[in-house]
C-alpha cells in the first residue's frame, strides 16, 4: 500500500509542475531587467515585446513602430478596460522604450505593466 501512495504523490507533483510550466505567457523571450518588487497583473489583455534589435511584437506578431498605435486600437476594440504587458529587453535604448510607450498611450491604453524578472537574493 505504501508504494502505491508514493507513486500517487509522485504523479501529483509531476502534474502540478507540468501545469505551472504551462502558464500563459504570450510575450516573446527577452532578457528582462531585474526588480525586487515586480508583480504581474494577469488581467491585462495584450502583450507587447521589444527585442534587443529593436523589433516590436504584439502577441508574437511583428509590428512596425508607426503601426503600433493603430494595431493596438484595433486589437483592444472589444475590451472594456484594455491593458498591455510590456516585455522590453534590458539592452534596448531608453528612447526606443519611450517611443513604444508613447504609441501605446496614443492607442488610448492607459493600463501598462512593465515586466521584469525578480531579483535573486544573494
Amino acid at each position: 500500500m505504501l508504494p502505491l501512495i508514493d507513486v500517487v504523490f509522485l504523479l501529483l507533483v509531476f502534474f502540478i509542475y507540468a501545469m505551472l510550466s504551462m502558464a500563459v505567457h504570450r510575450g516573446l523571450p527577452v532578457v528582462l531587467p531585474a526588480s525586487s518588487t515586480a508583480k504581474i497583473d494577469k488581467k491585462l489583455v495584450l502583450s507587447v515585446s521589444i527585442k534587443t534589435d529593436g523589433t516590436i511584437y504584439i502577441d508574437k506578431h511583428p509590428v512596425a513602430l508607426e503601426d503600433l498605435a493603430e494595431t493596438l486600437k484595433f486589437r483592444a476594440l472589444h475590451e472594456t478596460d484594455p491593458g498591455v504587458l510590456l516585455f522590453a529587453d534590458r539592452d534596448i535604448s531608453y528612447q526606443k522604450l519611450f517611443k513604444v510607450l508613447d504609441q501605446i498611450q496614443t492607442a488610448g491604453i492607459q493600463r501598462i505593466s512593465l515586466q521584469a524578472e525578480s531579483e535573486k537574493s544573494p
